[in-house]
């Protein structure tokens, strides 16, 4: 009998955890990935596009910035930047407006396959020389036709290099122009 109850229960443990490891398999599963961005050059006192984007996996969607539902969770990238750095003019591509089976009649903005997130870094004049990385996060929550899981947050991480930046605006050398006595 003992012996019945001790097979019994190992097999309990072992079913528990066989659950146990399927379930963290679907909580963990990625549904979106961020594409690492290269270095982004850029000279002190001055500003760089830069460009984010993100696969979205084949089957999910996410809201897109600006949900068309005031209870839907919209997609945001926020950024903290190291001191001298700001990273401005974040633009969202538009959502696509689609219709799914739990709800024909409602169109929903989303996102889905690749999306491309720009944004400007801008570095203060006096800023050293040097690399820096930017941290942030994608905030998103993935759905498919038939349910949306919580929200997640993705890191973006990228580094930027600062290079020094020049005194005015272009070459200090005087230009000759129209009126110049040394053109003729």
């Amino acid at each position: 009998m003992i012996r019945t109850m001790g097979l019994l229960g190992l097999s309990a443990i072992l079913f528990c955890v066989s659950l146990q490891g399927q379930n963290q398999g679907g909580t963990t599963q990625t549904r979106v990935e961020f594409e690492p961005v290269g270095p982004v050059a850029v000279k002190a006192g001055r500003t760089t596009p830069v460009a984010f984007t993100f696969h979205i996996k084949p089957g999910f969607h996410v809201n897109s910035n600006k949900p068309s539902a005031e209870e839907l969770i919209p997609t945001q990238l926020s950024f903290s930047p190291p001191a001298d750095v700001v990273i401005a003019k974040v633009q969202y591509p538009a959502g696509e407006l689609m219709s799914f089976p739990f709800d024909p009649s409602q169109k929903l903005s989303v996102y889905s396959g690749d999306i491309t997130i720009k944004a400007a870094v801008l570095t203060q004049p006096g800023m050293a020389p040097g690399t820096y990385t930017v941290h942030g996060e994608f905030k998103y929550q993935a759905c498919d036709n038939n349910a949306c899981y919580p929200p997640k947050k993705l890191p973006v991480d990228f580094n930027i290099a600062v290079a020094k930046g020049s005194a005015g605006h272009g070459s200090t050398r005087p230009r000759p122009n129209k009126q110049s006595p040394h053109i003729h």
